[in-house]
């Protein structure tokens, strides 16, 4: 009887293989699905934004709050895996894996990841900057408020903690999308991306993609301390490299070792 999910070592697999097939896009590929990936993480960006404000508005609980955020965000990384894209966060885990099993190089790699996160950004900027600012989305005081608020936090946290943060961030994304991968069917694919997304959105972990939206979108807001040296200095830098390490290490390694290499 055939099964609708694949075993670990199957998805394992299966991620090392694309990651080889990632490592081959054509360059106009890369820059057009890594524009999408931005703009798709950027629209759970702004889904949430606007639930949270309206949560605390109400006067629901911070918990509470949170957990609307953190709820409704995998909207993002659901379009992005299903209707396809190449997010940086994922790409680390693919490109990781596909260079460990020699289906990738580490040219390959660089190129992925360079244009994946540049693209990302341009998608994020656009949906921050024209439509939620210039389309007014975000022009309730409420929702602005919540915004700056979320930007400002953010800018506010040391290096050491956007950096771990990001580890957990991206430790989860990435299981995300190998449950993803071990689902063959779109409702098992949705629930595996759902619970790991919204735990690491709840608990208050950085992922560089997202952070490419909130923070733009509080700048254009008004918010006290964000600016372009902020954004990319205080934030982005160390969440980045957090993100990586925890995409590569926690998941790509361990599971190629596991799984994948070779007796």
């Amino acid at each position: 009887m055939s099964s609708s999910f694949k075993a670990p070592a199957e998805a394992a697999k299966a991620v090392a293989a694309t990651g080889g097939i990632k490592n081959n896009s054509p360059i106009v590929n890369l820059i057009l699905l890594s524009f999408l990936a931005g703009a798709y993480i950027a629209f759970g960006g702004l889904l949430a934004e606007i639930t949270n404000a309206g949560m605390l508005a109400a006067g629901f609980p911070v918990g509470l709050s949170k957990f609307a955020f953190g709820a409704v965000f995998p909207v993002g990384l659901m379009l992005v895996v299903i209707a396809g894209s190449e997010l940086f966060t994922g790409n680390v885990m693919y490109m990781v894996m596909g260079c460990l099993n020699g289906e990738a190089s580490i040219g390959g790699l660089a190129r992925n990841w360079i244009v994946s996160w540049i693209f990302n950004f341009v998608g994020a900027l656009f949906v921050a900057y024209v439509l939620a600012y210039l389309g007014g989305v975000v022009a309730d005081p409420t929702i602005s408020a919540g915004a700056m608020t979320v930007a400002e936090t953010k800018i506010g946290l040391s290096w050491d903690q956007a950096f771990i943060r990001a580890i957990g961030c991206n430790w989860l994304v990435c299981l995300a999308v190998y449950l993803a991968f071990a689902s063959d069917d779109i409702i098992g694919k949705i629930f595996g991306i759902w619970f790991p997304i919204m735990a690491f959105v709840t608990i208050g972990f950085e992922h560089s993609v997202a952070n490419m939206f909130f923070l733009p979108l509080g700048m254009f807001l008004g918010a006290e301390g964000v600016t372009w040296s902020t954004i990319i200095l205080n934030n982005l830098i160390p969440v980045t490299l957090g993100n990586i390490v925890g995409g590569a290490i926690f998941v790509a390694c361990i599971y190629y070792f596991v799984y994948v290499r070779k007796s």
